[in-house]
């Protein structure tokens, strides 16, 4: 009974050290030693969101080396998470994420992801899905181009209309404008998810 005790006081303690680390700097991680196990796994996870498989694979390669025996299996288990969404496979992730105990990503994230694997193939996929990445690139590219475009005439079409090249300018930036929103907006929600995480 006593040496379960301490099994589940040493789980526990390692539990809340990744709950403190959390908030480091990737060099303060890379520097920890007393915990080296729970830092190696959070810059895993870090790297995983950066989408670097390779980076993430050997990180949680060092927090399972580093991790006691009773640590180990949820440590793989946050490593095939990890790894899943590094590269960018969707139906892996939710499977890996429940066997974690958490809440599966939502429908939207799931979708996001699968996107980002069409878009951009992880490291090692085939010429072919790489030049498919590519030319959806370009067909959306063009496609908001258009988009911003159209916008344009409209909007001048009142005032007399405006030159295609002029329009085409001002498309480009509309485009540029609402992409750099939705992007700004995006990592003020992912902060903030960060922050939440980090109080819980």
């Amino acid at each position: 009974m006593a040496k379960q005790r301490q099994v589940r006081i040493e789980q526990r303690s390692a539990l809340a050290a990744m709950q403190q680390l959390e908030t480091r700097s990737d060099d303060e991680l890379l520097a920890e030693t007393k915990y080296r196990a729970a830092a190696q796994a959070i810059l895993g996870a870090r790297a995983a969101e950066r989408y670097d498989a390779k980076a993430s694979r050997e990180h949680f390669r060092k927090a399972i080396a580093a991790a006691r025996p009773q640590e180990r299996m949820q440590l793989r288990r946050m490593a095939d998470a990890s790894l899943a969404l590094a590269e960018r496979r969707a139906g892996d992730l939710k499977d890996a994420v429940e066997r974690l105990g958490q809440a599966p990503p939502s429908s939207r994230q799931l979708l996001m992801l699968r996107f980002m694997g069409l878009v951009a193939p992880p490291p090692g996929a085939s010429i072919f899905l790489r030049l498919r990445g590519i030319a959806l690139v370009i067909g959306i590219i063009v496609a908001l181009m258009a988009i911003g475009f159209g916008i344009v005439e409209l909007i001048a079409l009142p005032f007399g209309g405006i030159s295609i090249g002029g329009a085409v300018l001002l498309g480009l930036l509309l485009v540029v404008a609402v992409l750099g929103g939705l992007a700004l907006f995006g990592r003020r929600r992912q902060n903030k998810a960060k922050a939440a995480r980090a109080a819980g």
